[in-house]
């Protein structure tokens, strides 16, 4: 049985590979998307197989690990549990900018949707004296802090934002099921099957979701408008961001100048990410935020292009022809949609 399932696995990887051969055909976007594939293998592997027991579960980084435009100012830790378990949650809550909880039902395998089940941001949060927190994630109200849980309810999502690196200590937490078993339970062929299985269905599942968000951006070139918060919300997205999603397309000549009023709010930033949905380079100017920005009379201007035009907040695509985008307004009362046009880079001289 276990030789069956393996040799399932590596079938039901080499299929993944057709949601790649079903993107762009440059160079750069396959070699992307085939690395794409496998960071989803490392990391699936990981969460179906080596740190799958609810009854024991560890917060894991999402380390290089980059799903549905991850945001390059976030500390991203993961957890697996079940819905019908209690689980205390302790830590600092350090002086990074932002910190959420969620609860999640992911269903990427069978559905590409990861709904929120429960959530608890700063707003909610309640620290101790010497800076510690306590949360306690259960089906029933208990605790100060208390995050909710759903029936089917399979994993925990902590978001910690920074403003600026430089200067913020993301938290520490640490998460233990309360009067669980003793000791995890013991492999078993039937345990290795199914994760197996579950582990492939997620890689081709991830990919294939962002690939279709990707599609659907491409029908409206060179914006950034509201495509709806549902399907945002549906595949995990945080309840107090607003997402703004974009296809970007570009010749080495050409830039994207990007212009929005700036609501009034705690955090708020712009990255470029590849057709993937992975976001660029984080050792180059491909990502902005609230801390890092120029705004002019409240106003903001970014412009992305292959090189610094030396207007605006400049966005560089490394090397990249086209890609995808996203602008994110956390915890605002208002969202203004940006306007876009596409210009040459000699006219911004």
């Amino acid at each position: 049985m276990p030789d069956q399932a393996w040799s399932r696995f590596c079938q039901a990887l080499e299929n993944a590979g057709e949601v790649v051969l079903s993107g762009p055909d440059t160079p750069l976007d396959r070699a992307e998307g085939y690395r794409y594939l496998a960071r989803l293998t490392r990391e699936m592997l990981y969460s179906c197989l080596d740190n799958a027991d609810p009854d024991f579960p560890r917060f894991h980084e999402l380390d290089l690990v980059k799903i549905g435009a991850d945001n390059p100012d976030n500390v991203y830790l993961s957890a697996n549990i079940r819905g019908d378990r209690t689980y205390r949650i302790t830590g600092t809550r350090g002086t990074i900018s932002y910190f959420s909880i969620g609860s999640k039902a992911n269903r990427y395998a069978k559905d590409g949707t990861m709904a929120s089940t429960g959530e608890l941001t700063d707003a909610d949060l309640t620290i101790a004296p010497d800076g510690t927190v306590e949360i306690i994630a259960s089906a029933r109200r208990q605790g100060t802090n208390w995050l909710p849980l759903a029936p089917d309810s399979t994993g925990l999502v902590v978001r910690q934002t920074y403003l600026d690196r430089a200067a913020e200590v993301p938290g520490s937490w640490h998460i233990e099921q309360i009067d669980g078993p003793a000791t995890p339970a013991e492999l078993t062929p039937e345990f290795l099957v199914k994760a197996l299985q579950r582990a492939a269905l997620s890689v081709h599942g991830t990919a294939a979701t962002f690939a279709h968000w990707t599609r659907t951006f491409m029908k409206r070139p060179n914006e950034l408008p509201d495509f709806g918060q549902e399907m945002f919300q549906r595949a995990g997205g945080d309840p107090e961001i607003f997402y703004l999603h974009g296809y970007w397309e570009l010749r080495p000549d050409e830039a994207w100048v990007i212009e929005t009023d700036v609501p009034d709010c705690p955090y708020w930033n712009f990255q470029l990410d590849n057709w993937w949905m992975e976001s660029l380079d984080h050792h180059r100017q491909m990502t902005l935020n609230k801390h890092t920005a120029r705004l002019e009379d409240g106003r903001l201007t970014i412009v992305v292009a292959s090189r610094d035009p030396g207007v605006g907040n400049w966005i560089d695509t490394c090397g990249h022809s086209s890609g995808t985008a996203l602008l994110r307004w956390l915890g605002a009362s208002e969202h203004p949609i940006p306007k876009c046009r596409v210009v040459s880079l000699e006219e911004l001289r």
